[in-house]
């Protein structure tokens, strides 16, 4: 694998926003591949005083960062310890009366599953200026990765990307399943049992294939294709573990055709 550059080597083809002392910018860092990170995240990356960073954000990620940025983590892994959501709001709010320039740095995309509508309400309610930056979400970069389209043409005219992990007790997965369009579902891995179940008794065939994407868009990316009606035994006997993005639908029928990822080296 061919090192890393280091920050000082890559230089940004133009100025693209201020990022001001004082300010917050919640930016999406993409899934995991760093060649998915978008130009505004990387200045972020470059220019920060303080990067306050989830667990989802790789360590390829992080070597771009200045080396004068200060770090803080401040992941959320289920079934581990986690910083509380009220805390990482305040520290960002914190941080930015001091005066600093802070870069909330989050796996995929702020705003799908990753409370960054929380923290920018908060910013707004405290006056805090903020910048939104978009990230490549993984419920679409990993099932590309892995082959799978989240729309064809001769599939679906739409598709859904839900959770499989609510405080507010989930979505209604037997009116999903009547919809017939894909779902692609983040954080369903203990779920899966419950939610296939109730997709089958909402009305999907026990042989709809399933598509689950481990670590996806990084070296260590890993694909297990199955039915809805064998999928949590499959999954169990595969050795495979989260985070996983799970698609469910006839566009997985599509990934032998266009599995397109190199078997024989890392990427990203």
């Amino acid at each position: 694998m061919t090192a890393e550059p280091s920050p000082d080597s890559l230089s940004l083809p133009l100025e693209l926003a201020d990022f001001r002392p004082g300010s917050v910018w919640l930016a999406g860092a993409g899934p995991g591949d760093p060649g998915l990170l978008t130009l505004l995240a990387l200045q972020g990356l470059r220019q920060a005083d303080v990067i306050v960073h989830d667990a989802l954000v790789g360590e390829r990620i992080m070597a771009l960062a200045a080396p004068s940025a200060r770090l803080e983590f401040a992941g959320k892994r289920g079934g581990k310890p986690s910083a509380h959501q009220d805390d990482i709001t305040n520290r960002l709010i914190e941080l930015a009366r001091e005066g600093h320039r802070v870069l909330r740095l989050k796996g995929g995309d702020p705003f799908v599953f990753g409370r960054g509508g929380e923290e920018a309400q908060a910013l707004a309610e405290q006056g805090i200026p903020f910048r939104i930056i978009p990230g490549i979400t993984a419920g679409l970069a990993g099932p590309a990765y892995a082959g799978i389209p989240a729309t064809h043409r001769t599939a679906n005219q739409a598709v859904i990307l839900a959770t499989g992990h609510s405080c507010a007790g989930g979505p209604d997965w037997k009116a999903l399943a009547a919809t017939g369009a894909p779902l692609i579902l983040y954080m369903a891995w203990k779920g899966l049992p419950g939610i296939a179940a109730a997709l089958m008794e909402g009305g999907r065939s026990a042989d709809t294939p399933v598509g689950v994407v481990t670590d996806a868009t990084t070296e260590r990316q890993r694909v297990l294709v199955t039915s809805l009606g064998t999928c949590v035994a499959d999954l169990e006997e595969s050795g495979l573990e989260p985070p996983a993005i799970i698609v469910i639908g006839e566009v997985v029928r599509l990934r032998p055709v266009l599995d397109w990822l190199p078997k024989e080296a890392p990427h990203g």
